[in-house]
Order: C-alpha cells, then structure tokens, then sequence
C-alpha cells in the first residue's frame, strides 16, 4: 500500500510518458531530437567571444566549436523555455512555491538558502560535466539517445539512476524507516 506524500501527480506517470514520447516524435521530425546542454556551452562560447575574445581563443574547446555559434537556434529557445515553461506548470497547477529550501532538506541540512544553492549548483555542475564528457546531455541521452537506442546513452541513464539512489539513500538515511 502507497503512503499518502500530501502531493498528487498531475497526471499518471504514463501520460507523461507518453506526452514526452510525442514531443520527441514532433521535434525530431520538424527540427532535430531534443537536446540543451549544448546550448549553455554555446552561450558561454558566444558571450566569452563578445567580452573576452583573447580568453575565448586561448580555451581549445571554445576556439574549436566557436566557428558560425549563435544563439539565434530552436535549441537556445528551447532551452529558455524550459524555466518558464516550469514556472507556468508550477503556476497553473497551484504548486508554485517561493521555497529555495525544500522541507525535507531544512530538516537534514539546516535553512540555510545559500547552502542549498551551493550544493544544487555543485550537483548539476557534475552531472552536467559528466554528461558533455559523455558525448550529450542528460535530457539528450536519456530522451533522444535512449529511443534511438544508443548504447552510451542506456549507460549514461543506468549510472544516473544508481547514483541518484545511492545519493538519495545517503542524504535522507531516514526516510526509509518512515515508511
């Protein structure tokens, strides 16, 4: 029997699945498959040029892949409308929340909103890192890589969910015995 979290799903899991399923149908076949981490190291190559251009050449990335970046693309729009589409989910379903400490990490961490920003930048640096190491990112491999069955994107997916796990298991060691 599932415990009752105080926070029903907008919709079943398999709705979104299949709503996600049709996006990546619809992207593919009008643009490309679906895809963001590009977009920030794009950002980055496109402002570091416009700033520091000495800086941008000395970097081997940046000089390598800076040649025709713009950010006039469907990926760096889409890539904004990622925030204000979540904003515009949390504000119609009424679960939007001005919280930048969730609960459950002020009862392990303490309140401390910068502490909490720190470790959730920290967090999505590493996995944004390991992700581009990998080839893609995490919306590319686990979206478009895993329904084009690529193989580093089913490793990427399996080694994501272990560690999410394994990190969870570890930064709430009591939630297990609430149940």
């Amino acid at each position: 029997m599932r415990k009752h979290t105080g926070v029903e799903p907008v919709m079943p899991w398999w709705a979104g699945g299949l709503a996600i399923g049709a996006i990546l149908t619809v992207a593919t076949g009008l643009v490309q498959p679906i895809g963001v981490s590009t977009q920030y190291v794009v950002f980055d190559g496109v402002w570091l040029h416009a700033v520091a251009p000495d800086l941008a050449a000395r970097s081997p990335y940046l000089a390598q892949t800076a040649e025709g970046w713009t950010l006039a693309t469907y990926e760096f729009f889409f890539v904004l409308g990622i925030p204000l589409g979540g904003f515009l989910a949390a504000l119609a379903t009424n679960r939007f929340s001005p919280r930048l400490v969730p609960r459950e990490w002020a009862a392990r961490f303490g309140p401390s909103p910068g502490k909490r920003l720190l470790w959730s930048f920290l967090g999505g640096f590493i996995l944004l890192f390991g992700a581009r190491f990998g080839g893609g990112c995490t919306s590319g491999h686990m979206i478009s890589g895993v329904s084009q069955l690529a193989v580093s994107s089913f490793l990427f997916s399996t080694a994501l969910f272990i560690s999410a796990i394994a990190t969870a298991k570890w930064m709430y060691p009591d939630r297990e015995a609430k149940r």
